[in-house]
Formats: C-alpha cells, structure tokens, sequence
C-alpha cells in the first residue's frame, strides 16, 4: 500500500515536470480538443500504404451505433460495450501483427495498439454511477472482417468519429 502511494505520488510529479502530459482523464472527457488531438495520432504512411493483403481476415466490432438503440443505454452499458469494442479491436490488431511482414506495417500496428490502450485505459478510469442494476459486459458483435491494413485503420478511425465519440458526448452531459 504504502508503495502504491509513493508510486502515484512520484508519477504526479513527473507529470507536472512534463509540459505535454495529458494526466487528467477528466480532460479526454471535459474538452473536445484533447479528444480530438489524441484521435489524429493515428494517421495513415502514405510511402508504406500500399497495403499487404492479410493471411486471413480480422475479426473487428462493429462500430456503428443504432440511435435509438443507444439512447435506451445506461451511461454504464455504453461504457462496458465501448471496452469490449476496444478489447476486441487490440486483439485484432495483435492477430495482424502475426501476418504483416512490412517494417512499415508492423510500426503503424504498434501504434495503433497504443492508440487502442490509452483509450481502453481512459475508459476504464472513467468512474460511473451504477445505476443499481446488474448489467452483463455486453457481447461483442463482431460485424467487420478486414483483409488489409487501410480497412483496419478506417474502421477504428470510424469506431472513434462514431461509438467513441458518442459515448463521450453522453460522458460530458453527466461529469463536465
């Protein structure tokens, strides 16, 4: 216990000494300009693009989001469905990392896997209110099956301007 705090004490501070350190998750939530700036960080290699067809395809979420469906949700539901989403996007992108051979390819997959967990990580930080109910982790509906690394980044690049994006509206109604 007694190191867990040294632990969190001395990463406070590192964090104060580093100017470009987003250390508030409330920020990703609070101010869309964070969000947005950490969504670019992903951004296509147009000299390595040409894109090497997968062995096999890669089972990815679905991410788009039926309205009405969504509006039903508890804040909690949409949370567990948007860290399931990212799970399975991570074990994706790891299954691809197994069939690229491109130096390039494997760079732009390990970005992504950052880019995966440091919004799994965001999420899971985020502190709801439960709502009283008991709620399942939601079932992944896997709807996609990309066969090259473009159709990867567009549906994650589709999964953060949509599902993401929605759910941290619905976060800044109730935290902000």
């Amino acid at each position: 216990m007694a190191y867990s705090r040294l632990l969190l004490l001395l990463m406070g501070v590192i964090s104060t000494l580093m100017p470009n350190v987003q250390a508030r998750s409330i920020d990703f939530w609070c101010k869309n300009d964070t969000r947005t700036n950490m969504m670019k960080l992903i951004k296509d290699k147009a000299d390595c693009m040409a894109s090497e067809a997968f062995s096999s395809p890669v089972q990815l979420p679905r991410v788009g989001i039926q309205a009405t469906d969504w509006a039903n949700k508890t804040l909690h539901q949409k949370r567990l469905e948007v860290l399931g989403d990212l799970q399975e996007f991570k074990s994706g992108v790891q299954d691809i990392g197994t069939q690229v051979t491109s130096q390039c390819h494997t760079s732009i997959l390990k970005k992504l896997e950052r880019s995966i967990v440091n919004h799994w990580t965001i999420v899971n930080s985020l502190h709801i209110q439960d709502d009283n109910t008991t709620v399942p982790p939601p079932e992944v509906q896997n709807c996609s099956s990309p066969t090259d690394l473009t159709q990867v980044l567009t549906e994650y690049r589709r999964f953060l301007r949509g599902k993401l994006d929605r759910f941290a509206v619905d976060v800044q109604r109730s935290i902000c």
